[in-house]
């Protein structure tokens, strides 16, 4: 009997050690599963640079967890020649994050699961009281009654605010469209609020701009940049986000690329800054609305300018508002690529119904200014994600879980 109790041991501690060295790797390949890059165990194998047998462990591992599914049966791609694979995929009734975003036309409350995927959406609000507290409250109601719905566990909340987010303090330090008070403690407000309603996971606050350039690099239009501008103008104002070398760009104190602040007409708009002609006030739906001869609508302020952009091409006044902020935004995308050198920018907001109204002219006004658009052009390309933030909110969340699985759910 002793003769044969020794292979099963070593057996044993052969596993136990792929899934030792297996465990530093289950953060890199959740991630990798998470934005779609490893479809496949093969795959998988290959982008950690393990064995077979230890990435099978960590596929293993992430799928006890609840976080991942693996293919029964092994399949080969069409037209493959190679060994079949299993599949690797999201769990579908995996945890969720609870993702908020608060704009100057209301706020709404979201479930986003691994991969970017929404899971559920409460009702938006369409009015925001001048009381952040009383704002966060309501939102983590709404999104506490989706997790009951559900039943699904939480990892985590996120919040998207448009407002610079200093770092570490959490403090909205000009939420000008919200009227709440400069200096606002929004991660705090925020984390009391989702600790309150009996929410488990950590809580972060972040830039709405910020937010949807991370979820579009993951998930969307930025997917494969390396360096990626984002610039976009929600429902007032405007933002821009970089991606450096595939990470967040925040600056020392998380307050770099407020864009909004270029000035692309000296002659402008009185800008909330102080200044005249910032793209804050010159390239917003508000702006555009005002360049028509439109007055703004109960209906929001971004919903109306799209509407009134897909919808009256007849009108000159329409037209002719548009080719205005087309060519004021291009002057300023053309100033950060001479700063930034960026390898792809991508729009959101009204800016990418402008970019869609008419491409041509918004690269060509890009490449007469840039001295890096003249020698071959930087893409362009509209924001693919319709709620980019609230997904890029969620993977604040998440991200403690993409770090260490193991440590995250327990």
């Amino acid at each position: 009997m002793n003769g044969k109790a020794a292979p099963r041991v070593d057996g044993d501690l052969s596993t136990r050690t792929r899934l030792e060295r297996g465990r530093g790797a289950l953060g890199p390949a959740l991630e990798l599963v998470h934005t779609g890059r490893a479809p496949t165990r093969a795959v998988l194998t290959a982008e950690l640079g393990v064995t077979r047998a230890t990435a099978g462990a960590v596929a293993a591992e992430l799928e006890a967890l609840g976080l991942i599914r693996i293919d029964a049966r092994p399949s080969a791609p069409a037209g493959s020649q190679g060994r079949p694979s299993h599949g690797l995929s999201i769990a579908e009734d995996g945890p969720v994050a609870l993702a908020a975003q608060v704009h100057s036309d209301g706020f709404r409350a979201a479930l986003v699961g691994l991969g970017g995927r929404i899971v559920a959406t409460a009702p938006g609000c369409e009015t925001i009281d001048a009381d952040p507290a009383q704002v966060l409250g309501s939102v983590i109601d709404a999104g506490a009654q989706l997790l009951r719905e559900t039943g699904r566990r939480c990892v985590g909340a996120g919040l998207a605010v448009p407002s610079a987010v200093a770092e570490p303090e959490g403090t909205a330090l000009n939420p000008l469209h919200l009227a709440w008070p400069a200096g606002s403690q929004v991660r705090q407000i925020f984390a009391d609020c989702v600790r309150e309603a009996g929410i488990a996971g950590p809580a972060f606050a972040a830039n709405d701009v910020n937010l949807a350039a991370l979820a579009e690099h993951r998930h969307g239009a930025g997917r494969g940049a390396r360096d990626l501008l984002c610039v976009a103008t929600g429902h007032r104002g405007v933002g821009g986000a970089l991606v450096l070398d595939g990470r967040l760009h925040t600056g020392s104190s998380g307050l770099a690329l407020e864009v909004g602040h270029l000035t692309v007409n000296p002659e402008g708009r009185p800008c909330h800054c102080g200044s005249r002609g910032c793209l804050d006030v010159e390239t917003d739906p508000l702006a555009f609305l005002t360049a028509a001869g439109r007055e703004p609508g109960p209906e929001g302020l971004l919903l109306q300018a799209r509407e009134l952009l897909r919808d009256g091409g007849g009108d000159p006044a329409v037209r002719a508002a548009a080719e205005e902020l087309i060519d004021r935004l291009g002057l300023g995308l053309a100033g950060l690529v001479n700063i930034l050198n960026p390898d792809r920018i991508i729009l959101g907001g009204l800016h990418r119904a402008l970019l869609e109204a008419d491409p041509e002219r918004l690269r060509a006004v890009v490449a007469d200014r840039s001295l890096w658009g003249r020698s071959g052009g930087v893409p362009i390309l509209a924001c693919t994600l319709d709620h980019n933030s609230l997904v890029g909110a969620a993977e604040l969340a998440w991200q403690p879980v993409l770090d260490d699985p193991l440590a995250a759910l327990g």
